[in-house]
């Protein structure tokens, strides 16, 4: 997982890294970034409260209350995922396209590849969800939970700072 992680860091700093290149082309057009991407932010940063919870009530072993939790984990992480695609949405209806500069050709590069990660963890959070419901002997190993909420709590940080780099490079 550790490794996911480093690959992942280095591929979004490439992104973050071409982006503060590309920004002194002659070209080069700012734009405001959608409100809905303050509500993506705020919805990520609770389901990062709401996993670890879950683990928490996991190691406690109260399952009730892990699985509800986990549940509301992944609710949040299909929300924020809309939310994106609404902040997508409000841009595409303002005129701003891939094609209409760099600057939101890049913003949809970044913002997408970040969703698809946010997307792989929804499907384990989903999977560790399934995993919760389907098992009738309780082994309560809290490893695959705590591997699921590192990666989860690792792509809620990575996008608030791609959201604070996109406000305070603009």
């Amino acid at each position: 997982m550790w490794l996911a992680i480093a690959g992942i860091c280095m591929f979004f700093a490439a992104f973050t890294s071409a982006y503060i290149v590309m920004e002194s082309h002659s070209s080069w057009q700012d734009f405001k970034l959608p409100d809905m991407f303050w509500f993506s932010t705020a919805i990520i940063i609770i389901s990062s409260f709401t996993m670890h919870l879950s683990v928490k009530s996991f190691k406690e072993h109260q399952m009730m209350r892990y699985k509800t939790l986990i549940t509301v984990t992944a609710l949040l992480g299909l929300l924020f995922l809309i939310g994106q695609g609404l902040g997508f949405s409000n841009m595409y209806s303002r005129g701003i396209t891939i094609q209409w500069n760099l600057s939101a050709a890049l913003i949809y590069i970044i913002v997408s590849a970040h969703m698809l990660h946010v997307l792989g963890g929804v499907i384990a959070l989903f999977i560790i969800f399934a995993r919760a419901y389907r098992r009738h002997t309780r082994t309560y190993d809290p490893v695959p939970v705590e591997v699921v909420a590192t990666y989860w709590h690792f792509v809620d940080g990575l996008w608030i700072y791609l959201y604070i780099f996109f406000l305070l490079i603009k």
